[in-house]
């Protein structure tokens, strides 16, 4: 099924309404889609390397509103929107400790998860239901988005098709970076905890509850 869905968000980056499919998608991954919008940004920045920040731009745009889209699922709608989303997708499990998770860290850990494969959708979600503050929550959606789309069209406008070679010679290597990005990221987190925190997510992990 999402190989499908894979395959159709890039036979869509082709159709000369790609800009508003590109904002559809980046809406909705941030609160229900399951394909992240760098498979329509990435195609359309190679075959339009000059308009590539403004695909970054509108990816953005969309991640953010559909951040809200999240959170308001996450603030009013948690006992039934969103257990059933969290339950079909499978982050059931991942809830609790991620609630504990964002309850500690707050801004940090949004802004962090730009450089993770934690499910934007599941953090979203979470910062509405523990009533996280609205103001510190876009601007941290902002920043870990605008970081990863403009990222991706930085480097299509500055070498065109020629980057594509490149990432797909070093592939391994980018992933090396994103996995001690990953690693980095939480070990910061550890250090930058309040004290006994992480014991209670551990807990909350186990017991599947959001302290």
């Amino acid at each position: 099924m999402i190989k499908k869905i894979y395959a159709w968000a890039l036979d869509v980056a082709g159709r000369p309404n790609a800009m508003w499919w590109l904002l559809l998608i980046s809406f909705l991954e941030s609160s229900i889609f399951p394909i992240p919008p760098h498979t329509m940004l990435a195609p359309m920045c190679m075959a339009q390397p000059k308009k590539s920040f403004r695909f970054a731009f509108v990816c953005t745009l969309g991640s953010v509103l559909g951040a809200l889209l999240g959170y308001a699922v996450g603030y009013f709608l948690y006992d039934t929107v969103g257990t059933a989303f969290l339950r079909i997708t499978g982050l059931t499990q991942s809830f609790p400790v991620a609630a504990c998770n964002l309850r500690h860290y707050g801004v940090q850990l949004i802004i962090i998860k730009g450089a993770t494969p934690i499910p934007f959708k599941l953090i979203t979600i979470t910062a509405g239901f523990i009533h996280m503050a609205m103001l510190p929550f876009i601007g941290a959606c902002l920043v870990s988005r605008a970081f990863q789309f403009f990222l991706v069209a930085g480097l299509f406008w500055k070498f065109g098709e020629t980057i594509k070679p490149f990432i797909d010679k070093y592939l391994p290597w980018v992933a090396g970076g994103v996995a001690v990005a990953l690693i980095g990221g939480f070990v910061a987190l550890h250090y930058l905890a309040p004290h006994g925190s992480t014991g209670a997510c551990a807990v909350a992990a186990t017991k599947g509850t959001a302290p």
